[in-house]
Order: C-alpha cells, then structure tokens, then sequence
C-alpha cells in the first residue's frame, strides 16, 4: 500500500530533472487536543535477559528548584516559593508490581530523616519542601515491598552553593568541545559512565567533501561524578571523522564492567594526500577502567571495496560501523561492519577470556540481483533487535536484515537509507514496524515508508517520486491526536547549495497530517503526558502546543537517553569544556521502567556514538506500559 501526498501549488519540486507542479488539500493536524483512545492490548513482555549483565542502581539525582518555578504534578500545579529539591530514581525490571519507596535525607553529618509519611507507589520522583539550613543535603532511596524496606540506594549528595544550575556538568580538561559520547557503566558501580571522542567536527570520505585531517582523534573517560579516567589516542591511523572511527562501550564478556570497542591502525599510514588507504587495520578491545589495550582482531580488509569499484573505491571502503547484539539471546556479541553504498561485509564476534572469536562472516557480493538484492542496502545506522520474536537479535543493516546466524533474511531492494527507527510503531499491528527514510533515488515512490519489521515488506508508503531524503528525520510520538509515532521526514533537490525542501509528517498508519517544516527533529520525554517534546536550540517544547519549557539547553545536543533518575529522558549536550545532562524537574505522578532496560532502546544508546545520530525508540509507546515493563 502506497500513500498519497498532493503538493501545494507555490512549492515547485525538483526531483531528478521531473518538475512536479499541484495543488494540494492535506490532512492537517485537529488543533484541538484530544487525548488518544487507551485501545491497545498489553505488549508481550520484554526479553529483559538480554540485559541481564548490566545491573543498574536506582540512579538517584536531587536538583535545586529555583525559587518561583512552576512545579508540575498532573493536572494541578504549585509555586517553589521557598528553596525545593526535586528527587527522582528508578523504576527497575526486577521490581515487583506492588513496589514503593522512601526516601530519606541526610543534612550534613546528621542522621537521616524519612520524608515521606506512606510509601510512594504511583511515582518515582519527590519534591523536598521543608528544606532545613545546612551544607549538604543527601538523599537515599528505599524501596517497600510488603511493608519491609529493601536495600538502600547509593547516596547523592550536592551541596546548594556548587550546584545553582539546571544541569549536572562533567568538566572536560583540556577539552573544548566533543563529537561523539558513548555511555556505559566501566567501574560497575550500577551508574552510567562516559567516554567522549573529541575533539568537534567531521572530516567525510566523499571527494567533494574529504580535508586533510588537521590532527587525531582522542578517547577520555569519565566516571560519573566527573573523576577523569584515561586518554587514549587513536592515532594517525584514523582520520578525523565519524566513518573512519567508530566506536561502542558495552559490556561485552559479562563481568558487569563496559568494555570500548574501537577501530584501530598503527603508525602513521597516511599517503602525500593524507588519506589512509594502506597498513593494518584491527578491532581493538579497551579496558574500561584503563583504557589499555585487551585484546584486537584483524579489522575487515579494505581490499574487497578496491577490487569493486573503479571510481570512489576509498569514499566506499571508508564507511565502518560497530555494534551491539544479542544473536543467541543471552551473551552480546560485537558487530563489525564495512560498506554501504554497494559492497557490505559484517563480522560477528564474542568476547571470552579476552580473546576475539569469530561466529560469523557475510557480505552481498553474490546478492546482487532482484528479488534477493543486497547490494548497496546500506544505512547510516545499525539495528539490532528480535524482529522475528525467537528470543534472538536480528541485524538490521539499514535497507535489509540478517538473521541471528548470519544468514540473509530480508531486503526491500529500496537502497540506502538516511534514516531508519524501529519499534512497535503502529500500535494495533502485531510486531514491530521499520519506519525507513530513503535517500536512494524513488521514482515510483516509498521512499518513505513503512515496513514489517519481520518480513520487510511495505506496509505503506509515500506514492510521489523523490531524490533524496536527507538525515535522519524523525519517528516519535509527538501528537496526541494520532496513535501510535508520528514519521516525518525531508527531501532535498540534488545540488548542494541549491536545495529546496519539502517536508511532509505521517501518521503511523500513512495518513498526511503535516506538511510544515519542523523547527527541532530531536525529541526527548520531558513532562509528564507520555509524549514526546521537541528539543530545539536552547528550547523545549510541544508539537503544535502552547508549552514552551523553563529549561533551556545549552550548547549541542550530543544524546538523548534515560540514564538518571525517573523514566524521563535526559539531554546530554557539549559545550566549551564541559558536559551538561540536563534532567526533568517536573514532577510526575506515573512510573515506567527504566528506558534503558528496553532491549531497543538499550541498543539505540550503545549505538548512538556513531554514524547519524538517531533519538532512541523503545519498543513499544510509553502509554500502553504498565509501570514496569
């Protein structure tokens, strides 16, 4: 099934040479807002056993409210006349149905004082109103079950007169600004670490677009309460951009500690232009705690992209990825992946006792022809998830899906892809959906589109021919009105410089529901209606709302991902050496696990330190989750 777009006629569209003239008449956005229809049966229960190895604490943050600020709890509302503390933890797979909390506050070095007179079953955050005078305020969590307090959580602690800002800030030495962030716990403590790329900017293998690298990349770690770590340098060998240097933080042998993954060379092997087209090439796996080498394998050779293609050969064999998954439903396994444009090849690896061991090889060299057309599927991101619900992770390339052995399973034969999100989208559809944004050339149309995540086939897509749609767009649920994720994307005519853009948003069941060009593709959960916000420059706020949020982010936004605190998604952005996590302050009176205990999600964030940064999906809408998954 194909949907239909009519244009409106003062947009004259470009697209491969055909100038498409209309008038349109689209289905736009009811502007009154009507709160979707609860008609979805409970999901099936999540494989939390693929997480089984990070075990995660409950993430406890306490802010500041400034004085005067408007605190939000469901429908109602109230002013921090006086000095507040906003407390948020985490929900955790492993709690039971009927769990609840206190919580406690420690004023200097005097004893610890409940603050809570019943256990707090409906939420996981807390405003401290009667803040006594005092240094430093920490703050515990205890979960109830049955009456009897559990184990307490770590402590926070701040101290007022150091922390007079929205946002927890890691200081970056040396460091003015970073290009990528990966997050993962490296000491095991159950609190989410960083390790950043820096510095900024991008270098693409593209002829028109290639520079000199004018320097290396580094590596820095960081625990959580900011105590640097380790630099590693990744040398000469990789030039400076997000294709030559990928890199993920997982654990990868089970120890409960993330491991770095990271391609690597030696020396310096650049030729007169000072690109990098000769000397080995490993896979290196970094000690989390040291930052020094484990263990490395021989990466996948760049001679196979040579010998197919005459021109462009090294742009090709330029394009690496890594990745995260779960192929036989219990152990993660590390992903190694060259090639998108034509040529692909991926290698699958376990980590154990610190040795590389090869589980399985593929490329498409002999998967070039339709139906079975694998060549230049490629996508700027990988996926990893169970599509076929046999407690396994496929691999989704981008325009195409390998089974957890390896083996093709599907291809749409679309081409490459800009963009792709994966989920449970269509919410009354059984399985998960692929939302694909197509930057191959689509005379006859879908190049957006939607598929079945386990067959690959369209479910429905746009039926105007486009040329090139650019980025990675957006698929989350923004609008209230319309079940399940909205899909938008942009084409862009071919030449650089010279674009026009048309936009257009779908629904999750294909229906045209808005043809204005969004201000912000990046989107975060940040109040408390179960929608998504759109996260701009300096500003949070609602699609087509009224709500413009008192936080405002400052600098660029590096990630999107639930890693303190409640279910709401924090904002990690960069600025000049430092790192800001920006964290809601809005109360909420509803409870959801952890996001980062959703296997899509968890996945997302592992995989969000390289290629086209995408916002991560969990599997199914927030509104359709019990309080724990």
């Amino acid at each position: 099934m194909k949907t239909s777009i009519n244009f409106r006629s003062s947009i004259l569209y470009l697209i491969s040479g055909i100038l498409l003239i209309g008038s349109i008449c689209i289905n736009s956005c009811t502007t009154e807002k009507t709160v979707k229809e609860n008609t979805v049966q409970k999901p099936k229960q999540l494989n939390h056993e693929m997480l089984k190895h990070e075990q995660l604490g409950r993430g406890v943050v306490a802010f500041l409210l400034e004085t005067g600020q408007r605190v939000f709890w469901g429908e109602g509302s109230f002013d921090a006349e006086k000095q507040k503390v906003f407390i948020g933890w985490r929900l955790l797979a492993s709690d039971p149905e009927n769990v609840a909390f206190n919580i406690y506050r420690q004023v200097d070095d005097g004893a610890e004082t409940k603050l809570n007179d019943a256990p707090i079953g409906n939420s996981t955050n807390f405003i401290d109103g009667d803040l006594p005078s005092g240094k430093k305020y920490t703050y515990t969590v205890k979960p109830v079950i049955e009456d009897k307090e559990g184990a307490a959580s770590q402590p926070y602690s701040f101290t007022p007169a150091a922390q007079p800002n929205p946002y927890l800030t890691i200081k970056l030495d040396g460091i003015q600004n970073f290009e990528r962030l990966a997050i993962g716990d490296l000491d095991g403590d159950g609190a989410y670490d960083f390790v950043v790329k820096h510095p900024g900017g991008n270098v693409d293998p593209w002829y028109l677009y290639w520079r000199p690298s004018p320097g290396t990349y580094k590596l820095n770690a960081y625990r959580n309460d900011g105590t640097p770590l380790w630099t590693y340098d990744m040398g000469w060998a990789i030039e400076q951009g997000a294709w030559y240097s990928p890199y993920v933080v997982y654990d990868f042998n089970g120890d409960g500690k993330a491991e770095i993954a990271v391609k690597s060379g030696e020396s310096d092997p650049r030729d007169k232009e000072g690109k990098v087209q000769s000397g080995p090439e490993y896979i290196s796996i970094i000690d989390g705690m040291t930052g020094k080498p484990v263990t490395r394998a021989d990466y996948i050779p760049r001679e196979p992209f040579f010998e197919a293609n005459k021109q462009h050969a090294y742009n090709y064999a330029s394009r690496n990825q890594l990745g995260v998954a779960y192929l036989d439903g219990v152990n993660p396994h590390l992903l190694v992946m060259r090639g998108t444009y034509n040529l692909m090849m991926v290698r699958a690896y376990r980590l154990i006792d610190n040795e590389l061991k090869i589980v399985w090889d593929w490329d498409n060299r002999d998967l070039r022809k339709a139906p079975e057309n694998y060549w230049g599927q490629g996508g700027h991101w990988c996926y990893a998830a169970d599509i076929d619900e046999d407690g396994k992770d496929e691999v989704i390339l981008g325009s195409c899906a390998l089974d957890n052995d390896g083996k093709e399973m599907w291809t749409t034969g679309l081409g490459h892809s800009d963009g792709a999100y994966i989920g449970d989208i269509i919410a009354d559809r059984p399985g998960l959906e692929i939302f694909y944004l197509i930057e191959a050339t689509r005379p006859d149309g879908n190049g957006l589109c939607m598929v079945d995540a386990r067959t690959g086939k369209i479910i429905w897509g746009a039926d105007y021919p486009t040329n090139h749609i650019h980025g990675s767009g957006l698929c989350s649920d923004i609008d209230r009105v319309h079940p399940g994720r909205e899909c938008y994307g942009v084409e862009i005519a071919p030449f650089e410089g010279k674009r026009t853009n048309f936009s257009v948003m779908y629904s999750s069941k294909g229906e045209v529901i808005d043809q204005d060009r969004l201000t912000a593709t990046t989107s975060a959960h940040w109040d408390t209606d179960h929608q998504r916000e759109l996260v701009g420059r300096g500003t949070i706020f609602d699609y087509k709302g009224p709500t413009v949020f008192s936080t405002q982010p400052q600098g660029r936004v590096i990630a999107i991902a639930d890693i303190l605190g409640d279910w709401r998604e924090e904002i990690i952005t960069s600025t000049e050496g430092e790192l800001r996590i920006y964290s809601s302050p809005i109360l909420a009176n509803t409870r959801h696990t952890c996001f980062m205990q959703d296997p899509i999600y968890r996945n997302n964030v592992a995989h969000g330190s390289q290629g086209y940064y995408q916002v991560p999906m969990t599997t199914y809408d927030v509104p359709f989750r019990s309080s724990k998954y």
